[in-house]
């Protein structure tokens, strides 16, 4: 720490105006309303703003300035910050925070509250049952080094300019990301549409093997079972190979009227509740596992359909269109068994199944390999604005 910098508490160099007001009246009904929701927790831009009176709001709210930050407190969207440009109000999980200007310069304390320090602070203070919040006292009670105003000026210049490039940066490599993707998909959705001859349309229930009953699997797992049997779950199915990493292991016993959906290795699990749709593959050392209800395992009958090929079937635009038009639920996502034996898919000759795998395989191996790229680098960017947040309140930018 730099010697002119003092230590200080966040009590003393900022307040909040806790004062709730009416939303329904003619001062503030026409004011914009600011919700967690309407954060954007990458760069604290706000989105889809209403005014009080369009959202119909009637209880308390607090009201704010552009002389404030405001920080959410309450979890899904804890910790969103964001400088407002204008007045309004906002929701009572928002706390306005008023930097004290002669201790604290404003664009300072946005940063400041987005630094891994106050972040692992704060989030220390918001372990409670049902939704956490971050808790006011706990909040105020943060000590801190603080420097000068001019000092607080001349690194929010450099931390403004230094995000403005890795918000650029981070918004190419999602494009970059967002592209690869869609080329893939893009080759995948003409793979099924531009069919030439000798494809046919079959009923899945129709081109499946004749041990393979498009069931789902067992209904109440139970509790953990030390060695236990395998289950693959529907939160398992975020990789396209499932292995026996992280798998739950459950009471043996209760696999035993599910034996129909015991797994050989090389199956798709299709999720059929939830993120219906979803689609992984069994690796050969989950032979003898089981799957859980809200997963359907298929096995093709290779005389007509080849398992490589089948995996990008059920991915593809045709098959999912399907599904998604299938899918019913409010709270839960779900389609029906039956409406799943019935959905429609399209395939060539076997010969020609097996070249366009081959092709597919390929190509999907590029793209994952694009997307791996990007994604280290979107997490170098993330790394490096946590480094910069980490200097500037340290003293060493």
């Amino acid at each position: 720490m730099k010697n002119c910098w003092q230590r200080t508490s966040f009590a003393k160099v900022c307040g909040i105006d806790s004062a709730l007001v009416d939303p329904r009246e003619p001062t503030y009904s026409d004011l914009v309303h600011v919700g967690g929701a309407n954060i954007e927790s990458e760069n604290g831009t706000l989105i889809d703003l209403k005014t009080a009176r369009e959202e119909g709001l009637k209880s308390g709210k607090f009201k704010f300035d552009d002389s404030m930050v405001l920080y959410s407190k309450i979890r899904p969207y804890l910790m969103k910050v964001v400088r407002p440009d204008f007045e309004g109000l906002c929701s009572a999980d928002i706390y306005p925070l008023s930097p004290k200007t002669e201790y604290l310069n404003r664009d300072f304390l946005y940063h400041l509250l987005l630094s891994p320090e106050f972040t692992e602070f704060a989030i220390a203070g918001s372990a409670r049952a049902g939704m956490p919040k971050v808790n006011r006292d706990h909040l105020f009670s943060y000590e801190l080094d603080l420097p000068p105003l001019a000092e607080q000026r001349r690194i929010v210049g450099i931390l403004d300019e230094a995000f403005e490039g890795i918000a650029t940066a981070k918004a190419n490599a999602e494009k970059n990301l967002q592209n690869a993707r869609a080329l893939f998909e893009s080759h995948l959705q003409s793979v099924f549409t531009q069919r030439g001859d000798g494809w046919v349309e079959k009923p899945l229930e129709e081109v499946v093997d004749g041990k393979c009953t498009l069931s789902y699997g067992i209904v109440q797992p139970g509790h953990e079972y030390a060695n236990g049997l395998p289950v693959v779950r529907p939160t398992d199915l975020t990789v396209k190979i499932i292995t026996l990493d992280g798998l739950k292991r459950i009471d043996p016993k209760l696999a035993d009227g599910y034996r129909r959906t015991t797994l050989r290795g090389g199956e798709l699990l299709l999720c059929v509740r939830g993120s219906t749709g979803v689609v992984s593959v069994t690796a050969p050392e989950l032979a003898g596992a089981n799957v859980t209800r809200g997963i359907v395992p298929i096995v093709f009958n290779t005389a007509l359909l080849q398992q490589d090929f089948g995996y990008f079937l059920i991915t593809s635009g045709a098959v999912q269109s399907q599904i998604r038009e299938k899918t019913y639920g409010a709270a839960l996502m779900q389609i029906n068994i039956g409406d799943l034996r019935k959905i429609v898919v399209s395939f060539p000759p076997l010969k020609e199944q097996k070249e366009m795998a081959v092709k597919l395989v390929k190509l999907s191996g590029e793209t994952q390999r694009l997307e791996s790229i990007y994604q280290r680098k979107l997490a170098a960017l993330d790394d490096l604005k946590k480094s910069l947040l980490h200097q500037a309140f340290s003293g060493e930018l």
